[in-house]
């Protein structure tokens, strides 16, 4: 039983919309087709069959009446008489048709209302054979009766034995309905445009764009989560701010310090122990670079629409520069916004990667209409499809770690996928074409 409820629960859940509006409509609608369904059945059952019903009987009971006279007095003066009674008493047409016989029963309606309630209730009152027609003539009843010698016809306006108003109910009931489904939708629509600015405003503010003219808007709680969301806003990039600021004067001290140790050292001379001393400073200055690096949000750089052709192109030659073995191509709409400086590190550590690790780098980048997609091949040995996710992890040194950079910090592919996330994308990595390890950034546009 449960995994039954389960299977429906699934579903349910594949078959229901996935947007707040279609479900708000649902929500709105199902229970105004069940009111008014509900409505038009009590209305059809008790009420329009109840009066058919009555009006049926009325007038079977006023045919049946003529029928007995006609049967009663059979001459032809008192066939007269009987007509003249039939129309201005009754409203009924009657008619005899001397030497006629019934004719076959014909189709009859497969739902009819009036068909079977006036049938019904002719057949209650009538002890002679009978033939009805109620769909022959829109405006008509006709009923046929056999006499002894003849065959008595009757003609009755539909709207005696018919509850002829009922088209007009349903009319203004359907109506009315479509008129407050406009107006939910109006109401709808005017309450989730203030939820999707919201939803856009965190996606740009997330993608690092400036979030310009979104204010809170909409109901009350929608306005409270507008607010919350600018509050955060706010307290993060104060937080950046505060942070920028003491990375900048940390930088500037700590740089400050290297350039005396330079210094220092160039009066030195030249020697062994003091060629040592370099590479140490050295060392220590790109460690710093890279712990800077990873410190430093670039979430203060304007975004800006950069040329990607040319960026991956100037990567690329930065890395045949070093003595790697470099191509570059892009496909698709070179124009993208972007933090132009995050993501040139983004590539351009995950290319620095590579070359430590292969001969060959193929740099790739394609774009769509919702995607911008660079991919960096190397034919180096790869990593292990277990410890992949691993490499990201800041500090962690494998066996044959590849994110270990050239001053050791190991922070060069936590400082790409950072980069990557902080445009509202990812870094994967996968099998190269190549050999190696594929990297793969995958950024909205």
């Amino acid at each position: 039983m449960r995994r039954q409820n389960d299977r429906f629960g699934a579903w349910f859940n594949r078959v229901m919309p996935k947007g707040l509006y279609a479900r708000s409509l649902i929500i709105i609608v199902t229970p105004m087709v069940l009111l008014q369904s509900v409505l038009a059945f009590v209305f059809m059952e008790r009420h329009y069959n109840a009066v058919t019903r009555r009006l049926s009987a009325a007038v079977s009971q006023d045919i049946a009446a003529v029928v007995d006279l006609a049967a009663s007095f059979p001459t032809q003066a008192d066939q007269d008489r009987i007509r003249q009674i039939a129309q201005d008493r009754m409203g009924l047409t009657a008619e005899f048709l001397p030497g006629e016989r019934l004719p076959p029963p014909g189709p009859k309606p497969f739902f009819s209302i009036l068909d079977s309630s006036f049938t019904a209730e002719l057949g209650k009152r009538m002890r002679r054979p009978f033939w009805t027609d109620t769909v022959g003539n829109s405006n008509l009843i006709e009923v046929r009766v056999q006499l002894d010698d003849s065959v008595l016809r009757i003609f009755a306006r539909r709207s005696q034995a018919y509850l002829s108003n009922s088209l007009i109910f349903l009319v203004w009931m359907v109506g009315t309905s479509l008129v407050l489904l406009a107006v939910a939708i109006l109401f709808l629509r005017n309450q989730i445009k203030p939820i999707e600015a919201l939803a856009d405003a965190a996606e740009a503010f997330g993608k690092g764009r400036d979030v310009i003219g979104f204010r809170p808007r909409g109901a009350r709680e929608v306005r409270g989560a507008a607010r919350a969301f600018l509050e955060m806003k706010r307290r993060i990039e104060r937080q950046i701010e505060q942070r920028t600021i003491m990375l900048a004067g940390v930088s500037h001290d700590m740089r400050t310090i290297l350039t005396r140790f330079k210094l220092e050292l160039a009066f030195l001379g030249d020697g062994p122990e003091v060629e040592m001393l370099r590479k140490d400073v050295d060392e220590l200055q790109s460690m710093l670079e890279a712990y800077l690096a990873f410190t430093r949000d670039d979430s203060g750089e304007p975004t800006v629409q950069v040329d990607m052709a040319k960026m991956l192109d100037d990567i690329r030659l930065n890395a045949e520069r070093t003595g790697v073995e470099a191509t570059a191509s892009f496909r698709g709409n070179p124009l993208v916004t972007v933090r132009a400086d995050a993501f040139r590190r983004c590539i351009g550590n995950l290319v620095a990667n590579a070359g430590r690790h292969g001969d060959r780098v193929d740099i790739t980048g394609t774009r769509d209409n919702r995607w911008l997609v660079v991919s960096v091949d190397d034919d180096g040995p790869g990593i292990p499809a277990d410890r992949r996710e691993d490499v990201f992890r800041p500090f962690l040194r494998l066996d044959d770690a590849r994110n270990q950079d050239a001053g050791g910090s190991g922070l060069g592919l936590t400082i790409a996928r950072d980069a990557a996330r902080a445009h509202g994308g990812d870094i994967t990595l996968g099998d190269s074409p190549l050999g190696g390890l594929r990297a793969s950034v995958r950024i909205p546009v």
